[in-house]
């Protein structure tokens, strides 16, 4: 979902080559630099004891290295997705996959893939799905979290819940990621409510940023302010 042109961080954890080659075969779009950095992220929020959360799973990609991570660390993911697409992931739309579609219904459905993905990677047992819509299953939560990862739809309505109602549930220390962060206007749709959420995160006074490898922000969690 474009490009960008930033500095990369340091990966200190890298996943087995049988797990980045399970992502790499996973439907999705994730680079495998973004990759590398998220679940370089999530191995160090892991220390902290806590689950680790993402906010968008499509067919399961990023998935697999975010339980991963959680494996090693004991620790586990939480999946937050309604799993009936975003707005670009809609027929007509540049990124609508029609194999995601319930041939029933007639409504895109990724749950499916979402499983075959993480059963294939051996990895169901270190994840717990949350189907539904993010700001409900936010409005529920009250666990304290090490890693919220922001990667669900890319309308400014949907970001912005997405960061209000996960971002004050980070452990201090824990990390908040943001993907699909594009400065450029020419990326409009795609990248720019990424784009805001991101710097207000950053004008919060609540977290510092610690990376940034292609359109994907890693920042922690150093003080109050949400």
């Amino acid at each position: 979902m474009g490009s960008v042109q930033t500095r990369t961080a340091s990966h200190e954890a890298t996943p087995a080559p049988a797990i980045l080659a399970a992502f790499e075969a996973a439907k999705g779009f994730m680079p495998v630099d973004e990759g590398l950095a998220l679940y370089a992220a999530a191995s160090e929020a892991g220390r902290l004891g806590l689950p680790l959360l993402e906010i968008g799973s499509y067919c399961g990609r990023s998935t697999i290295l975010l339980a991963d991570a959680a494996r090693a660390a004991g620790v586990t993911a939480l999946t937050v997705d309604h799993h009936r697409g975003s707005e670009e992931q809609q027929p007509g739309w540049d990124y609508h996959d029609p194999q995601t579609v319930d041939p029933e219904l007639g409504v895109m459905d990724t749950l499916p893939a979402f499983r075959r993905t993480l059963h294939r990677a051996g990895l169901e047992d270190h994840v717990v799905a949350l189907v539904g819509r993010s700001p409900r299953v936010a409005a529920l939560w009250g666990t304290p979290l090490a890693f919220v990862f922001v990667d669900g739809g890319h309308t400014d309505e949907h970001a912005t819940a997405d960061y209000e109602g996960w971002a004050p549930h980070l452990a201090e220390g824990g990390l908040l990621v943001i993907h699909d962060v594009f400065p450029d206007p020419v990326d409009e749709f795609t990248g720019q409510a990424p784009y805001r959420v991101y710097l207000r995160a950053r004008a919060s006074g609540a977290f510092t940023e610690v990376s940034a490898t292609g359109s994907l922000r890693v920042l922690r969690r150093t003080g109050p302010g949400l």
